[in-house]
């Protein structure tokens, strides 16, 4: 098998040009995001995301009957919410933030939990849930996904100063008279749309890793938060073809497969990267290490 072949084999049918083209669009989205997740030291929070839509999809799928436009939007409405609750019950009571997740996270994994094992309905479609289903991406579910994709990456674009300020100097923020807390809010709802996107590609279970690791991955590259997001978006994106074309040959998940393929780009870059990989500062500072 020559390498044109090695490379067009696995996107040479319909479905799998739909899969590679959600896998794209979620990498880069995921990678634009993730870089307010990481520079912010959220990953909790994206992790928390995930799990918080879970009534809104479990509910939408029992009324729909599985229609998965309908459970993206459940997951849209859930993930919203989540975002606003969290937001609200951080800054109005007396709990710092992670507290205030984690009461979230944990009372919307519960109710999704006990909407989930009061139904038949779920079989098969539980395990797509937690461990994804790309490999089921219809059209429409494409159209669906591109336009959310779209309103995130526009919406961190137009915002992309005020998120800035809000979230390296709120201080700042406020002494401008920004509306500090309706950011932090849209943001949160960005994210969450972020994770509805990822879920179909990595489920609930690895959505986490989808936001966070490419961003994490572009920090051994550069510094500024709109390099961060372009390399995030680059990386994210590398992650998930690759994810594809292993998944394809060595016949496994390809949620696991676009995460692991992600962790490895990281680990490359933990070693090896120009200056700030651990193989360089070895080299040039012995002692240290």
């Amino acid at each position: 098998m020559d390498l044109l072949q090695l490379l067009t084999d696995p996107i040479s049918q319909p479905i799998m040009q739909r899969v590679m083209i959600a896998v794209l669009l979620t990498g880069i989205v995921s990678g634009v995001v993730g870089a307010y997740v990481v520079t912010r030291g959220m990953a909790f929070l994206g992790d928390a995301l995930a799990h918080t839509i879970l009534p809104g999809v479990a509910i939408s799928y029992i009324i729909s009957g599985g229609n998965t436009q309908a459970v993206l939007a459940g997951g849209i409405v859930a993930g919203v919410i989540s975002a606003i609750v969290i937001s609200i019950l951080g800054r109005v009571s007396q709990l710092s933030e992670d507290t205030a997740i984690g009461i979230v996270f944990a009372g919307a994994l519960a109710l999704g939990i006990g909407i989930i094992s009061s139904s038949r309905a779920f079989t098969t479609d539980f395990t797509h849930l937690f461990m994804g289903n790309i490999l089921g991406v219809s059209n429409e579910d494409l159209w669906l996904m591109i336009a959310i994709g779209a309103v995130v990456i526009l919406g961190t674009i137009a915002l992309y100063k005020e998120f800035l300020a809000v979230s390296f100097d709120p201080t700042l923020a406020e002494a401008l008279h920004m509306p500090t807390n309706r950011l932090n809010i849209a943001l949160l709802v960005l994210m969450a749309l972020t994770v509805v996107i990822a879920l179909q590609a990595v489920g609930i279970a690895l959505v986490a890793g989808m936001i966070v690791i490419p961003s994490a991955t572009a920090r051994y590259f550069v510094k500024r938060l709109h390099h961060l997001m372009i390399v995030g978006a680059v990386i994210g994106a590398l992650g998930g073809a690759l994810g594809i074309y292993v998944s394809w040959y060595l016949n496994i998940a390809p949620s696991a497969a676009i995460v692991l393929m992600l962790v490895a780009l990281f680990a490359l870059a933990f070693l090896f990267a120009p200056n700030r990989g651990y193989v360089w500062q070895s080299l040039r500072h012995p002692q240290r290490n």
